[in-house]
């Protein structure tokens, strides 16, 4: 058996419990807590980098005499005091304690984000890149392990892409989720793969290309991305609401998989093995 290849043998189930089956690969397991990792890290010192200049645009310039500013975080003083103020779509909202001033009355903290989420929790661009850039790197190879071994074992075209038949069942699969009513199959359900498929074909290399995009030593190899993205300023909007939309996808996980039980989907990422519901078959092609 090759080194990449699935072992899907099923184990004879007590009475009353439906069969454990080897879902995950060594390979997914792997790449999926690395994944965590690298985005925990991403994520706060991105933070850090935004906090540098804590406002996005839309275009290739920024600057006080241009007006294309969609995201401004920051503090502004009142009769009150001075207050953490942020502007989206030139509407504006009190954020004191949360965006733009954050710590006590008696110490307060001028930053976009708190310290709390950021890495390093001190203002510190320099080690904020550095983190960022280092797993940002561990991040882009992890990836493509994860492409190449998905592609080999059958992976991506058995769990992931999602087929026609997938769509068909995507609106009562959606409605048994928002009932919270699980069916663990031997497969991914239609809204499992449409929701890895978009992260892991539209989130996951939008992020990559626009984060490339904002290097002038990749602008000087591929001048191109500029013109892709609409500018570096837009690239970097772009991928902000990336990010957004990742921790968005990771709290939405993390529900679904205490909702659907947290022990059987833990084993499952760290073992492989996964308790399927009772009635499931052993037959290899049979669906969820």
């Amino acid at each position: 058996m090759s080194v990449i290849s699935e072992n899907r043998q099923a184990v004879a189930a007590p009475t009353g419990k439906g069969p454990l089956i080897y879902r995950q690969s060594i390979w997914t397991r792997a790449t999926h807590w690395i994944w965590a990792i690298c985005l925990f890290f991403l994520l706060l010192s991105g933070l850090q980098i935004f906090n540098a200049h804590p406002a996005l645009y839309i275009g290739q310039q920024s600057g006080f005499e241009f007006n294309n500013a969609i995201l401004q975080v920051g503090a502004v003083n009142t009769a009150a005091g001075p207050r953490g103020r942020t502007t989206l779509f030139g509407q504006s909202f009190d954020t004191t304690g949360v965006l733009g001033m954050s710590g006590s009355a008696e110490r307060p903290v001028f930053t976009a984000f708190p310290g709390a989420v950021t890495i390093p929790s001190y203002r510190e661009l320099g080690t904020g890149r550095v983190v960022h850039f280092f797993f940002g790197w561990i991040f882009v190879a992890t990836l493509f392990v994860w492409f190449l071994a998905s592609f080999i074992n059958g992976h991506l075209r058995r769990d992931i892409v999602p087929k026609p038949d997938d769509l068909k069942r995507l609106p009562g699969d959606v409605v048994n989720h928002a009932r919270l009513r699980f069916k663990h199959g031997r497969r991914y359900g239609p809204l499992q793969k449409l929701s890895y498929f978009t992260v892991f074909f539209i989130l996951f290399p939008l992020i990559i290309a626009t984060g490339l995009t904002m290097s002038p030593g990749i602008n000087s190899a591929a001048p191109f991305m500029l013109d892709l993205f609409g500018g570096r300023q837009t690239a970097r909007t772009i991928h902000f609401a990336v990010m957004v939309l990742l921790v968005a996808f990771f709290i939405v996980h993390i529900v679904m998989v205490v909702a659907a039980g947290p022990i059987n989907e833990l084993r499952s990422m760290i073992t492989g093995w996964y308790r399927a519901s009772p009635g499931t078959s052993d037959a290899e092609g049979d669906k969820p």
